[in-house]
């Protein structure tokens, strides 16, 4: 059923010099570290699904976005199995508020961008890894 790949959209939020991340609450992989995001709806906008996904997950907001980048990962749904997933991520920075975990989310916090990878957590998806990599990257060139 699902051996073409499905979009998925997410927001990255950066505020000081660290970044939102969460828990998640359901399987797969619940408990892991995961970034707001989530499946992109029947003709929604990439940006439009990222930002809907971040609203859904956390009550948050962000203004001006920047595309951050594309990463192929592949995702797990009991009875079906393993499909490819295009994974588009976009970069926000916070203004105000307090993320509060909903829907997908068990628990949001922000982990300083310099000690992504070296929590016990792990991540959710391999793809996090370049994700966070090209994050460090663009905050170091925006510097």
């Amino acid at each position: 059923m699902f051996d073409y790949p499905r979009p998925c959209a997410g927001m990255l939020v950066v505020k000081g010099d660290a970044v939102l991340v969460l828990e998640r609450g359901h399987p797969p992989r619940r408990g892991c570290f995961d970034i707001p995001g989530g499946f992109v709806d029947a003709g929604e906008d990439l940006e439009a699904a990222a930002r809907r996904e971040l609203r859904e997950e956390t009550g948050l907001a962000v203004g001006k976005a920047e595309f951050l980048g594309f990463y192929w990962d592949r995702y797990y749904l009991r009875g079906f199995g393993h499909f490819p997933v295009m994974n588009f991520y976009y970069l926000g920075r916070w203004r105000r508020g307090t993320p509060r975990p909903a829907d997908d989310a068990a628990g949001a916090e922000w982990v300083p961008v310099a000690e992504l990878g070296r929590r016990r957590r792990r991540f959710a998806w391999k793809h996090m890894a370049r994700v966070y990599a090209d994050l460090k990257r663009r905050l170091r060139a925006g510097r």
